[in-house]
């Protein structure tokens, strides 16, 4: 443990709790006004709209290439459901009622990767491969992206590598689209990742290369073995501007809401929940939100109890340069998409006034979580995913100083919760069956028949 951030975390409310691996709230004292906050940094709403105006050039081949996205002709998009079975759960399960509606947005269902990270990794890879194929004339003017699936360009692509480290979800959504564009594509694995994600890879045609240590050092690998290819290129999980605008153009929510019929204003607030890992995909997303609602939405990371590495490195204001082994952790957890140590510098210098806090869980409540939503509605999801459910049943138990500092006591009744599913999608039903009828029943709820 290094004492400089023991010391650190001693000085803030909810650090012992950090300190000893118990689940807690941590209350982002630096969080400021949106509009004030976005003014300063160097992304802004027209690089949102540049990132949406070039999925929207990519959908047609996207949707040719692959079946499942063509019901959001061609756009990586996912569902926002009303979960009120699930919330009643939540309710049963701490005795605390939950004021206002709770929405699940299925990212779990992403098409291509089946999980958050296809908004990101894809995004990232289809930048990367506007660039060249502009740069060498593999576009006309004006010509459809559906011409980059051509032989000619699969040909092209072919002597370009594309590298990536993972511990599994990032890697699966730059994979498998990488191979299918015909690049030769190296997915750098952490011992946490999953077996049968390093088996879809493979069957996609993408190469594994698998680490003994942690997400760090697959992602060192890769960066490392990308360097010294003239024609590699790093999809850096840790640095990267293109995967963080890939995720805030989840804006689309807005128009989600706004078809749902739910106001989000001043007097009807938001609060988002999504499960945190190096921090991209809930930084990007948090960015999105900001933007659209200013200070009306409400975005809380949620991390696992020995993985909590943007917690540690925005409450000591060190961001990427600690890890959660500095803090005496382990950075172990079954929550393999959030088994990161140390956070991304990038997102933690974005984000560092714009999020609203971080919620830690213990793994065994993940489980909790992921039996209960597959027996009230059906939907399953990976336990990183359940992370997210956390948020709206520990808010009012344990954030009533936040929620009274923001006036938002009295507007509760009013509020919309949207828990992120950030994935699971892809998960094979042996898989799943082993979640639900083992490490389901930990946590307390009952083992629960199966039904897929």
């Amino acid at each position: 443990m290094d004492e400089r951030v023991r010391a650190r975390l001693e000085r803030i409310p909810c650090g012992k709790k950090v300190l000893s691996a118990q689940p807690t709230l941590f209350v982002n004292p630096a969080l400021s006004s949106a509009r004030d906050v976005l003014k300063t940094l160097d992304i802004a709403s027209r690089d949102i709209e540049d990132a949406s105006a070039r999925l929207k050039r990519f959908a047609p081949m996207l949707a040719k290439r692959f079946m499942e996205t063509q019901s959001y002709g061609g756009l990586i998009e996912s569902p926002l459901t009303p979960i009120p079975r699930m919330k009643e759960r939540l309710e049963r399960k701490t005795g605390e009622k939950i004021p206002g509606a709770l929405l699940l947005k299925r990212d779990s269902e992403l098409p291509i990767a089946g999980s958050i990270k296809a908004r990101g990794g894809i995004y990232e890879v289809l930048k990367h491969t506007e660039e060249l194929a502009l740069k060498n004339g593999l576009l006309a003017p004006g010509a459809s992206y559906e011409a980059l699936l051509e032989p000619r360009c699969r040909d092209f692509f072919s002597r370009h590598s594309l590298h990536v480290g993972s511990t599994g979800n990032l890697g699966l959504s730059v994979g498998i689209l990488g191979a299918a564009l015909g690049y030769r594509t190296v997915v750098h694995m952490s011992s946490e990742a999953r077996q049968w994600k390093k088996e879809l890879l493979i069957k996609n045609g993408a190469a594994v290369v698998e680490y003994r240590g942690d997400y760090c050092a697959a992602v060192d690998g890769g960066r490392r073995q990308a360097a010294g290819d003239p024609n590699g290129y790093f999809v850096d999980d840790e640095h990267s501007r293109e995967l963080f605008m890939g995720y805030a153009a989840a804006f689309r929510l807005a128009r989600q809401l706004e078809e749902l019929r739910i106001t989000v204003d001043g007097e009807h607030p938001l609060f988002v929940y999504l499960p945190c890992g190096v921090g991209g995909a809930p930084g990007g997303i948090t960015f999105g939100l900001k933007t659209v609602f200013g200070d009306a939405a409400h975005c809380f990371f949620v991390e696992p109890v020995q993985a909590p590495c943007v917690l540690v490195g925005l409450s000591t204001g060190l961001f990427g340069q600690v890890s959660v082994q500095d803090a005496g952790l382990t950075g172990k957890t079954d929550a393999d998409g959030l088994a990161v140590a140390r956070p991304s510098d990038y997102v933690c210098e974005r984000v560092h006034k714009l999020v609203d806090g971080v919620f830690t869980v213990a793994d065994d409540v993940l489980f909790e979580h992921l039996g209960a939503c597959f027996e009230s509605e059906g939907f399953f999801l990976e336990p990183s995913a359940c992370a997210s459910f956390t948020g709206p049943e520990r808010l009012v138990a344990e954030a009533a100083g936040y929620l009274a500092e923001h006036g938002l006591t009295g507007k509760l009744q009013n509020a919309c919760h949207v828990a992120w599913a950030t994935g699971g999608g892809l998960v094979p039903q042996e898989e799943r069956e082993q979640y639900l009828r083992g490490k389901a029943s930990r946590g307390g709820y009952p083992v629960i028949p199966l039904s897929f």
